[in-house]
């Protein structure tokens, strides 16, 4: 390989992509697939769309350009080149992109997908699914380090919890309940909360909450009487988000008791299911088999306890998808993101193989 794959990635990491600016980064995107003899279109909301080759199986390629805001400093050294989106996530945009291009003979059909607002509320994979993307497998462009893949991302669910209460003089708090306090009360229960369906030992295959934001009171001088607060619930594959809060709700309610002045109310604001690929899947045996040979060890299948926008496909499209991509992910969203260069290159050659050993797999399989 060239400096080209380089000089590629460092001209993605010098267009600063923060979520709803992505234009002069998805017209560069425009260019470089049209060099590489794909079609190309904007959808609606801006995500880069290129197809090549025709026929069966399609394989959806699919990245985001998008990035967390906060300008790095692009600089290559040695091995290493540091800039906003290296790890997170065009460095696995663009060996995606690199690997298609450099695979001839396709025997089958890629549609790269170059999306938007990956980072923010996700229009652009809500766009793709809106529009009616085909494909009978799928790869997102995330960092699980060039030698693993990850087949599995835990779902969402957001919570509102609301308490009120009577209120009263700070100088005489047994008189009545304290919002915030009840309302921690209440939050503590929700963590404790276990599930039949649950594998405690297990992060992926449990439920997960998180108190992210929490706000009541109302002046120094008065027993706080209102409160709410936002919980953020992973959930494993096997319960639903929906089931976890209709569980969650009953708790909550059971909490509630009739005739007292203290109410509160728990409700959903958005939901989004998990996500678990089948390991014996042609499009996981082929990137193993890729691995293998670039790397001359076998991979890591991850089983990841975030959520992203593989969940939002697997929820409409049920295709065998995975995660893949080089980079650390610990060093997403933060002032060191950086990749390992000889990594980026390497995962250009896994998809060089694997590409056309899956359609070489999908052939032989019975239709």
């Amino acid at each position: 390989m060239t400096a080209y794959e380089i000089e590629l990635l460092i001209e993605m990491l010098r267009h600063y992509s923060p979520s709803g600016e992505e234009a002069t980064l998805a017209e560069c995107l425009r260019e470089e697939l049209e060099r590489n003899e794909f079609k190309v279109h904007l959808d609606e909301v801006g995500n880069v769309i290129g197809t090549r080759g025709q026929g069966s199986p399609t394989l959806l390629l699919c990245g985001h350009m998008d990035t967390i805001p906060g300008e790095l400093d692009v600089k290559l050294e040695g091995d290493i080149l540091y800039g906003r989106g290296a790890v997170d996530a065009k460095a696995p945009l663009a060996s995606m992109i690199v690997g298609a291009s450099r695979v001839r003979d396709l025997g089958g059909r890629i549609v790269m997908a170059c999306l938007v607002d990956e980072e923010g509320y996700g229009k652009g994979i809500k766009q793709l699914i809106k529009n009616g993307v085909d494909a009978d497998y799928a790869v997102f462009g995330e960092p699980s380090r060039a030698w693993n893949i990850t087949i599995g991302y835990k779902g969402s669910l957001h919570l509102l919890l609301k308490c009120t209460t009577p209120t009263g003089h700070p100088s005489a708090p047994w008189l009545s309940d304290n919002a915030i306090e009840k309302t921690y009360e209440c939050w503590e229960a929700i963590k404790r909360n276990r599930f039949d369906e649950e594998k405690p030992e297990s992060r992926f295959y449990s439920v997960t909450s998180c108190l992210v934001r929490m706000n009541g009171g109302n002046s120094s001088g008065m027993i706080p009487s209102r409160c709410e607060a936002e919980i953020d619930v992973r959930t494993p594959p096997q319960l639903s988000p929906e089931d976890t809060f209709a569980g969650f709700k009953r708790m909550v309610e059971g909490l509630d008791k009739p005739g007292q002045e203290t109410r509160l109310k728990l409700t959903s604001l958005g939901t989004v299911p998990a996500y678990e690929a089948d390991p014996r899947s042609p499009l996981v045996k082929a990137l193993s088999y890729s691995i293998r040979k670039v790397y001359r060890q076998t991979p890591t299948l991850l089983r990841k306890t975030g959520t992203g926008d593989m969940n939002e496909l697997g929820s409409s499209m049920k295709i065998p998808m995975v995660s893949y991509g080089p980079g650390d992910s610990h060093l997403d969203h933060t002032a060191n993101e950086h990749i390992s260069v000889n990594e980026y290159l390497t995962s250009i050659r896994v998809y060089e193989e694997a590409i056309p050993r899956l359609f070489t797999l999908s052939d032989s399989k019975p239709r």
